[in-house]
């Protein structure tokens, strides 16, 4: 379990590092003309098209053959793209054409990053007990934040020990051969993890579905509508409130590319700090509640918080804002995270989150960078992004006010409250 938890870091690393890098990228490959952050952006959008796809083939993997096999495959993909990442050719060398390398090989690393998430979260939320559930989980959450904080790292220390020039020529392949070298490494550990116990259970009963999202789609969709509400949820605040914040704080003349960079590492950290408590306090009251109050907050705080980021007094300012950003994204994905995969029974589980979580962070995900970028260039309104975040969070808590709890420690408790009590008279 420690292990499937650790491994969510290569996952992270690799898309935080491409957005974080995003303004480097946009110069390597795509010549650094003012319309070429629009195109990184826009490649890291369309590379999400192919995360479903990669999710269902890979869940259906998980489902039919286990969880440690799946979880396997996806990781030694996951590092044949990263190196080749790191070897492509820049504009410098083959003109346009590298901007078309990048994004094949976005889409190759989308597809195979499709059943890391779910698979993860899956085999933590069957190997842990049932009143730690919230908290096991979501360690998978806190991992990929260590990643995220990694890619932070080293791309802070890559762009501000080397000079624009030396960065061009051959320094922004630096983070691409680490994150490389640190996947290698997971897929080798990986060859040590034992299958889920839920998995096991599966095969010896002679319980596992013949076809998974066929079984998912004519049993669950209730289950699949409230996990991608979720999910939705837990990806624009990731991606807009975390990952995007960065870009759009050096874009916006805000902070300079390096200090943007060294003030995501605080914003990181916050995360990494929040995310055991917030699955910890799900366990102890559930996870509707948790969600329901972040949601509430997701549609209050991210317009003033950018809008103290883009008019506020300093440094201080802006730091005070990217952390309350990333502590509400940290504790919507580390509750989501038990509370989508507890939506299914353990019988087609992975096709269910495929379906749900990576199609809506697809769309929510992926794609709400690059149209955050767009509208503040178009609009000039600094606050808009945090706009996005609240109409999504309006748009989603219905669903999270009507959702069942799936806690099974609250649910137990419940339960027993609503027992008739014995006569003892």
């Amino acid at each position: 379990m420690v292990v499937a938890a650790l491994s969510t870091v290569v996952e992270w690393y690799d898309f935080t590092l491409y957005l974080y890098f995003a303004t480097v990228l946009s110069r390597v490959f795509f010549g650094g003309d003012r319309h070429s952050l629009l195109a990184t952006l826009a490649g890291f959008a369309v590379s999400y098209a192919m995360r479903p796809l990669g999710a269902m083939v890979f869940g259906h993997i998980g489902d039919r053959l286990g969880r440690q096999r799946t979880l396997l495959l996806s990781m030694m993909l996951m590092t044949v793209a990263m190196l080749a990442t790191a070897l492509l050719p820049d504009y410098a060398a083959i003109g346009p054409a590298a901007g078309g390398l990048l994004l094949v090989l976005r889409c190759f690393m989308a597809f195979s990053v499709g059943g890391e998430y779910t698979g993860v979260v899956a085999y933590l939320l069957e190997g842990a007990r049932a009143e730690r559930r919230g908290l096991i989980t979501s360690l998978a959450s806190a991992a990929s934040e260590v990643g995220a904080l990694l890619a932070v790292a080293v791309a802070a220390l890559t762009v501000g020990m080397m000079s624009e020039a030396h960065l061009a020529a051959w320094g922004w392949r630096i983070p691409f051969l680490v994150g490389a070298a640190l996947a290698g490494s997971v897929w080798i550990a990986r060859s040590t993890m034992q299958e889920s116990p839920e998995f096991l259970r599966q095969l010896e009963h002679r319980t596992v579905p013949d076809s998974p999202l066929r079984h998912t789609l004519a049993n669950h969709r209730p289950a699949l509508l409230r996990t991608f509400a979720i999910s939705a949820l837990g990806s624009i605040t990731y991606y807009v409130g975390i990952t995007y914040v960065p870009a759009f704080l050096s874009s916006s003349g805000i902070l300079a590319e390096g200090r943007s960079l060294g003030l995501s590492t605080l914003a990181a950290v916050a995360v990494i700090v929040v995310t055991p408590f917030a699955g910890a306090l799900s366990d102890r009251v559930g996870r509707k509640p948790v969600l329901v109050a972040l949601g509430v907050a997701a549609m209050l705080l991210p317009l003033s918080m950018f809008g103290l980021m883009a008019n506020g007094g300093g440094e201080w300012s802006i730091a005070g804002g990217a952390i309350v950003l990333a502590c509400l994204a940290g504790g919507v994905s580390a509750v989501g995270a038990p509370a989508t995969a507890e939506q299914f029974p353990g019988e087609g589980r992975l096709s269910g989150l495929a379906l749900g979580v990576t199609v809506a962070t697809a769309l929510f995900g992926g794609l709400t960078p690059f149209l955050a970028e767009l509208l503040v260039q178009r609009t000039g309104w600094t606050a808009l992004p945090g706009a996005m975040i609240a109409a999504v969070a309006l748009a989603v808590l219905p669903v999270l006010l009507t959702m069942p709890e799936t806690c099974p420690a609250v649910a137990r408790r419940r339960f027993r409250r609503a027992l008739p009590q014995r006569d003892n008279g």
